[in-house]
């Protein structure tokens, strides 16, 4: 439940433009919600804004931000007007063309500072001109124009290169609203480590945000990978094998893993940090693993090499051996010519006809025709009504073949 409002903590934040806030005493107790317009005191007039917190959660940010609860504090004069509300509108309307023409300015004075925005008071009486500069700038001379011309209080103030993006907006990487113009209010320092110790490629073109820094985001997980960092050996020099030199290539810091490749060798070999821990003890000893996956020694090694290459040869014999006896091909059985005279044809007969007995599939396929045959038992030749006349071409090459007669017997003769 809601506290009334003469129970609540009296003194209010109030957003301005840019995201810029301020705290202001409710001296006259208004009953405010959060989104008002509220017309704020200010040393030179009046400016108005929008409730953005109030109540306990404001002595919290007090004590966060480091601001006294004092009499320095100024006061909320009323809520705003329509008529406050239109005043508002014509002084933002003046922010864009002051801006142009101050940018103009700059450039005739020769002055080396980026103009970022223009905020004018709500009252017309004060304008504020954010800029930013790597060096210290003598610009008196472009106050007294701008005063002169615009007929107002000049305020000029100097803001960082991230509170420049955070006023002017946009949207970062992610997809999402920057961070600096939505809810981060203290920027801190963020170094290149913050990125070594993630393992993220030091590319100042992904790194950097809108503002030309180091991204904000690099800080939100940086704890916790510091913490995974522990057990993690560091490896300055390269592992010493009888392989080779293996260099470090990636340090998976979650998984426990770690990538190493040899100088001609475009292979990367992964190995738990345990594994590194005892490769790191070998070489302060002096010794050399085989490999990196086998840590056993050379002398360990050689006890065990001829036992092994025998088995090897033993192996490689058997595999040559079975490669030879299938490489040799299967002789085909001679089969008889077919005999050119009639004595041969009863034998071939008998033979097939054994053979039909045995597989009753083609006994099956190969049924004589009954009405093809005629009183004696002999097969009649087909008609041309039932199955096609059979090619005799064949039959008489070969015919012919058998009556011609040999060329070297009518030499001899």
């Amino acid at each position: 439940m809601e506290l009334p409002a003469a129970m609540r903590y009296n003194v209010v934040e109030v957003k301005f433009k840019g995201g810029r806030k301020e705290y202001f005493r409710n001296t006259k107790k208004l009953n405010l919600h959060t989104g008002d317009f509220v017309v704020c005191d200010m040393p030179t007039g009046y400016h108005i804004g929008s409730v953005s917190l109030q109540g306990e959660l404001v002595r919290l940010q007090l004590i966060k931000k480091g601001i006294s609860d004092n009499d320095e504090i100024q006061q909320i004069l009323r809520v705003a007007t329509e008529k406050d509300m239109e005043k508002h509108e014509q002084a933002i309307n003046r922010d864009l063309s002051t801006m142009y023409r101050t940018r103009e300015l700059i450039h005739e004075y020769g002055l080396k500072m980026k103009l970022s925005d223009v905020e004018f008071q709500s009252d017309n009486s004060k304008a504020t001109f954010y800029y930013s500069a790597d060096d210290r700038v003598d610009f008196r001379e472009l106050i007294k124009a701008l005063a002169g011309e615009f007929r107002i209080r000049v305020e000029m103030r100097q803001i960082s290169l991230r509170q420049e993006a955070s006023r002017l907006g946009g949207i970062g990487s992610c997809g999402r609203e920057l961070c600096c113009s939505t809810w981060l209010t203290s920027f801190k320092s963020i170094p290149t480590a913050a990125a070594r110790y993630q393992n993220l490629s030091l590319n100042p073109a992904k790194l950097s945000g809108q503002c030309g820094r180091l991204k904000c985001c690099l800080n939100y997980e940086l704890e916790t990978y510091v913490d995974a960092l522990q057990g993690i050996p560091k490896v300055s020099k390269p592992l010493f094998t009888e392989k080779g030199e293996a260099y470090l290539q990636k340090t998976d810091i979650f998984r426990r893993l770690m990538w190493f490749s040899f100088k001609n060798d475009s292979n990367w070999y992964s190995i738990p940090c345990s594994q590194v821990t005892e490769i790191l003890e070998l070489n302060k000893a002096g010794k050399k693993p085989m490999t990196l996956e086998n840590l056993s020694l050379i002398e360990d090694f050689e006890k065990q090499k001829p036992a092994s290459i025998n088995n090897e040869l033993e192996r490689l014999d058997k595999k040559l051996s079975k490669g030879k006896s299938s490489s040799k091909k299967k002789k085909r059985p001679n089969r008889k010519p077919r005999g050119d005279s009639g004595q041969g044809q009863p034998e071939n007969k008998a033979t097939n006809n054994n053979q039909e007995n045995q597989n009753p599939r083609k006994q099956n396929r190969r049924k004589p025709n009954p009405q093809a045959q005629n009183n004696t038992g002999e097969q009649a030749t087909p008609t041309a009504e039932g199955k096609k006349k059979p090619n005799n071409r064949n039959r008489n090459k070969r015919r012919n073949n058998r009556n011609r007669p040999n060329k070297s017997e009518n030499k001899g003769e």
